[in-house]
């Protein structure tokens, strides 16, 4: 694929459009997005009813009169309880009652009553039809919620399935590099098919367990829903394994023909390895591949940021955005470092480095080689402008590491990540204007005024997201934040879309309103690609990490004679970054949170310290070889062929500029951020 495709005008996709599967997709994520607003719906309802009706949680439409008595003789109520006294021969404790205790409970009686007629005439008041109607609806709507909290589980399940396989239909999970013949075609869908055949198997091992368990039979639906989905993975593979597109040639496996294999399925064989030969546990991969069942809002909210960086790609905001610094007319080296400094937010507003990288990698690498930076360097500043602004606020990594560790906070955690992105894109861009040189901008005359201007083609899209992070306060009181997020931010998106299908960038003929529908469903189509590969990717990488947690590997590097937090430190940079080398920074967190977490805090690390070191090392490990994530989805967004053209002459630094530069800014990086806090409170 031609990297200048991105900048083409119009709907802007990578994949095949399956318009069917992104709808469906679009609807499920909308509805998703909507049950996750459920709360703050139901508490704005309550909220109405209070302001409307007062005591509005007492009031009842239905209520019918009291039929205590109100006025009774107490005095001859006493009186007939006392006659009716008999004393009991058989009692040895038997007295008669006391008249004082019997007039007070019926005072008490009669005051009760009293409240009650009380109410009910103040019910009446405020008995309306319009209370009765709302009240249905309120408390309708409460008991849907109720209901279906299980729900998001099985939505969350749909969501992968049909994501999984539009990945595995169009060969579009993540590997080290695409095949490129036929016998690297099969090997490749012959790997998924028996990566998918013992995952039902494992699954269905597991759902015998469960049905000797009484109580599990929630559990074991969610198993044979797994295995249903994994089971048309499995037919998608059969069908694409002699289904080998044309413009496959006939050729041999080679000695790099293993890096065809996507990568969940060498994590797969890894795990399924390790939990059948040496643990034989055979439900292994089923109960660590369940987790994401567990923690399915967490992942659902993974599939609304991918949809919010595959709508964001729909608009032209990226390229009005980079408006603004062209009029400067920077040298490749200082367009690169204010592409590091400008792209982190947005990151953090996708959610993950991946997800931004797939939606604006390409606007970015287009940017750079415009300016006259060479492939090595675009290419490194493309895979790092998706990796950097991961300890911002509010991207949702921070969010699951405070979820699932009480030790930390997100507030604690943004503050100190953003010293650290300030540090690391501040040493990037000492790198690459020493290493480039000729970094020094040479602005035209006016270019102050004009970069001005370009910020008012930008005011509609600003507009327009306050309206609708506006709107959805005054109307569900919902605020944004990092935990709003992934909800407003989606719709905040589509409503750029629609501003964006204006007469200035639709086809000619087309109304804004089929435009909006043509770039949703495209994005919603690309998400679906996306969605499949990485939530695969997840899954596997936590079985991988199921390995760490079962076996005695944990207990073999912190030993309970090691006393040091130096040394546990050191061990921890070594770890992490070998973690986030081979794992999704996701699944790398939920097995961190369960495996080494506990163990460096009790060797006296402070826990804010060791999860700002913990997400720096991903960084690192997601920029660094063998697998070096984000060059893998760099590579999807400028193409192949883009990669293996660039350059290969000139010093070792400038050939291998795109894997060094990031090594040399994250490195130093993570051993400052790791030993230089230690002073402070480990001597």
């Amino acid at each position: 694929m031609n990297w200048r495709a991105l900048s083409a005008a119009g709907s802007k996709t990578l994949y095949p459009v399956h318009r069917s599967h992104g709808v469906i997709l679009l609807l499920l994520l909308l509805f998703t997005l909507l049950l996750g607003m459920g709360n703050s719906l139901h508490s704005r309802m309550l909220w109405v009813g209070e302001q409307t009706w007062p005591n509005y949680y007492l009031l009842d439409p239905d209520a019918t009169e009291p039929t205590c008595e109100l006025s009774i003789d107490i005095d001859a109520r006493v009186q007939a309880r006392l006659d009716a006294y008999e004393p009991d021969p058989d009692d040895l404790f038997s007295s008669p009652p006391d008249a004082d205790a019997i007039r007070k409970s019926l005072e008490r009686n009669v005051a009760l009553c009293e409240q009650k007629h009380v109410m009910f005439e103040e019910n009446q008041k405020h008995a309306t039809a319009a209370l009765a109607v709302f009240k249905s609806v309120e408390q309708g709507f409460a008991s849907f919620l109720l209901d279906n909290i299980e729900l998001t589980k099985f939505l969350f399940i749909a969501m992968f399935a049909m994501a999984a396989a539009i990945s595995a239909l169009d060969a579009d999970h993540i590997a080290l590099r695409l095949p490129r013949n036929r016998a690297e075609w099969r090997l490749s869908q012959g790997t998924q098919l028996a990566v998918n055949g013992l995952m039902v198997f494992s699954l269905m091992s597991y759902a015998g367990r469960l049905s000797t368990s009484p109580g599990s039979e929630g559990t074991m639906t969610l198993q044979y829903a797994w295995a249903a989905v994994f089971g048309l993975f499995i037919v998608i593979n059969l069908v694409r394994l002699f289904s080998i597109p044309e413009r496959m040639k006939p050729g041999n496996l080679n000695a790099s023909s293993g890096l065809v294999i996507p990568l969940y399925c060498g994590m797969g064989l890894i795990a399924m390895s390790y939990f059948f030969f040496v643990d034989g546990y055979s439900s292994g991969l089923a109960i660590y591949f369940g987790m994401m069942a567990n923690l399915s809002s967490m992942f659902i909210n993974i599939g609304l940021y991918v949809l919010v960086g595959m709508a964001l790609k729909q608009t032209r905001i990226p390229e009005l955005l980079l408006n603004i610094i062209k009029p400067y007319q920077l040298p490749a080296p200082m367009l690169a470092s204010v592409m590091i400094f400008a792209t982190a937010f947005p990151t953090a507003f996708t959610g993950a480095s991946g997800i931004f990288i797939l939606a604006v990698g390409g606007v970015v690498y287009d940017e750079l080689r415009r300016a006259g930076a060479g492939r090595q360097l675009s290419l490194a500043t493309t895979a790092m402008s998706g990796s950097l602004g991961v300890v911002l606020n509010p991207c949702l990594l921070i969010v699951v590491v405070a979820a699932l560790n009480k030790e930390v906070t997100t507030t604690e955690l943004y503050g100190w990540g953003f010293w650290v992105f300030m540090f690391s894109a501040t040493l990037f861009s000492i790198i690459v204007c020493k290493t480039q040189g000729n970094w020094r901008p040479r602005p035209a005359p006016g270019a102050f005024r004009e970069s001005l201007q370009q910020f008012k083609p930008l005011a509609p899209y600003a507009a327009v997201a306050l309206a609708v992070i506006l709107g959805i306060w005054i109307i569900l009181g919902l605020g944004f934040n990092e935990y709003s997020a992934p909800m407003i931010l989606p719709l905040v998106m589509l409503g750029l879309v629609y501003l964006d299908a204006g007469r200035d960038s639709r086809d000619e003929g087309q109304s804004r309103a089929k435009a909006f529908w043509v770039r949703s469903t495209a994005a919603a189509s690309d998400s679906a690609v996306h969605i499949g590969a990485l939530l695969a990717l997840i899954g596997f990488s936590i079985c991988l990490g199921g390995i760490l947690e079962r076996s005695d590997i944990v207990h073999a590097l912190f030993p309970e004679s090691l006393t040091s937090p130096w040394i546990a430190m050191m061990v921890i940079v070594v770890m992490l970054t070998v973690i986030g080398m081979v794992m999704d920074p996701f699944g790398a967190v939920i097995l961190v949170s369960a495996t080494i977490a506990q163990p460096a805090i009790q060797l006296g690390i402070d826990p804010l310290h060791f999860w700002i070191v913990c997400l720096v090392a991903f960084e690192l490990g997601y920029l660094s070889p063998p697998v070096a994530l984000n060059h893998l989805l760099t590579r999807q967004v400028v193409g192949e062929t883009e990669v293996l053209a660039a350059e290969r002459t000139g010093s070792f630094w400038h050939r291998y500029e795109r894997l060094l530069l990031p090594l040399a800014v994250m490195g130093p990086t993570l051993l400052l951020t790791a030993f230089v806090p230690m002073l402070f409170y480990a001597l």
